[in-house]
């Protein structure tokens, strides 16, 4: 079993996010499992050290994961808010 670092919250997704899983057939629990182990996924250095550091002092936590069959066709983010009452599967573009 995966350790699980934080609470989700709420889970919501906006639907340019759903359709995006949809078209690439990537489960979005997958990607939440993955958010939740601390694979933050496709972040830089600088991002990484940002979420280590949120998840000690209760800040928010940003991941972002490939989609497609190179992983750069398109993005999601999986955002978790400070308060861990909310995550948000999101595209970058809808932030």
């Amino acid at each position: 079993m995966t350790a699980v670092l934080f609470p989700l919250g709420r889970i919501v997704a906006t639907p340019g996010a759903l359709t995006a899983l949809g078209n690439a057939g990537v489960d979005p629990v997958e990607l939440l499992t993955r958010h939740l182990s601390g694979d933050w996924g496709d972040l830089d250095a600088h991002d990484r050290l940002e979420n280590e550091r949120g998840l000690r002092h209760g800040l928010r936590l940003l991941s972002a994961y490939g989609l497609g069959e190179n992983g750069a066709d398109r993005r999601v983010w999986l955002i978790t808010e400070a308060d861990r009452s909310c995550t948000c599967i999101l595209l970058p573009e809808e932030y």
